[in-house]
Formats: C-alpha cells, sequence, structure tokens
C-alpha cells in the first residue's frame, strides 16, 4: 500500500494528454498537496503555541509580533485551510456530477467522504486555537448545535468536559488537530489512493 501511495504520487509515467486541464482539474492532488503544506506549517506554529486557555491567545501574539515570519506564517496556514476545505468540496462534487462513485468505486467514494468530514472537523478543531473572542463564540455555537443531533451530548462531553475554551477541552481540541486527525487523515490518503491505482481509475496506463 505504501508504495501505491508513493507511485501515485511520483508516478513512472504520464502521458501528454493527462496533463491537459480537463473537468477533474487534479482537485484531489491539490488538496492533498495543501494537506502537506498544512501539516508543515502546522508543525512549526506548535513549536511555539500554548494549548492553555491562559497562555494560547499570547502565544499567537508572539508568533506573529515577535518570531521571524510569524504572521506570514500563521496567515499561510489559516489561507491554506480555507482553500484546503474550498477544494475537497469541489472534488467531492466532481465525483457526484461525473458518477465517479458507481461501481466499482463506492468503497472509495465513502472514504472520500469520510476525508471530507475529517477536513471539517479539522477546519472546527483549528477554529477555537487562537482563543480570541471570534473563535469562542464560534466554537460556543457549534458546540451548542451538537447537543441537539442524536449521541450529540455524549460527543458534547467528551470534546467539553469543563467549559469551551477551558484548559481541558482547549487541550482536547489541540490534541485531536494536531495528532488524531492528521493521522487518520494520512491513513484515509493512503487507502484512497492505493484504491485508485488497483481501480485504475486515475491512470489507467500503470
Amino acid at each position: 500500500m505504501f508504495e501505491d501511495f508513493l507511485s501515485h504520487l511520483f508516478p513512472r509515467m504520464v502521458l501528454e494528454k493527462n496533463l491537459r486541464i480537463r473537468y477533474t482539474f487534479c482537485l484531489g492532488g491539490m488538496a492533498f498537496t495543501l494537506f502537506l503544506l498544512l501539516a508543515v506549517s502546522g508543525l512549526l506554529l506548535a513549536m511555539y503555541y500554548q494549548p492553555h486557555s491562559e497562555h494560547a491567545y499570547a502565544s499567537i501574539l508572539y508568533i506573529e509580533e515577535q518570531v521571524f515570519g510569524g504572521h506570514f506564517l500563521h496567515s499561510l496556514h489559516r489561507t491554506a485551510s480555507n482553500f484546503y476545505l474550498a477544494l475537497i468540496f469541489l472534488h467531492t462534487l466532481r465525483v457526484l456530477l461525473t458518477g465517479a462513485y458507481r461501481k466499482p468505486r463506492e468503497v472509495n467514494w465513502l472514504i472520500g467522504f469520510m476525508l471530507l468530514c475529517l477536513a471539517l472537523f479539522s477546519g472546527y478543531t483549528g477554529y477555537l486555537l487562537p482563543m480570541d473572542q471570534l473563535a469562542l463564540w464560534a466554537t460556543q455555537t457549534g458546540m451548542e448545535l451538537l447537543r441537539v443531533i442524536p449521541l450529540g451530548e455524549t460527543l458534547f462531553n467528551i470534546l467539553v468536559p469543563d467549559a469551551v475554551g477551558e484548559p481541558l477541552s482547549l487541550l482536547r481540541f489541540y490534541v485531536l488537530h494536531v495528532v488524531v486527525l492528521p493521522m487518520l487523515t494520512v491513513s484515509l490518503c493512503f487507502l484512497h489512493f492505493y484504491k485508485i491505482r488497483k481501480q485504475k481509475g486515475a491512470l489507467p496506463y500503470l
């Protein structure tokens, strides 16, 4: 699976016609490239960020005002996350409109949909981390909406054991954002690319 993953990223050959801009626009590939950019920029931000309710906002200010290139890095991470979500939405829409979810690609369609859900949840958990007023109110609104769905109260208690923005909830959002969700995303990307190559969907000549 790992070899197929690398081969999908770096194919041994590419037909000239596949380099033309068509309806696919390489949306999945661009989304994965942005995911890698988010991983690198997030790792650099994590070297200065403090996941504690009393120090989180101050650490963001320190990154933007004191760290060399910190303002650019933070802006890059935020902007890349917006484009990442947009590209995954467009990729999902393209799959729907072209019928690429039909047999024998049903499983890969489900994997892609789970990647979309992970991207949305990653964006949501990351939104709280700056701990400014907008982040607090937006996260609080989302958590209250979560409580009205089935099993929502249980999920709420897991994500927010104290209160939105308090030490335990912020730490859980941070761990989800920088460890759990990226690991799940990478694992599903491995499986997604593996299924694409096995089904000869994107590059049938390989």
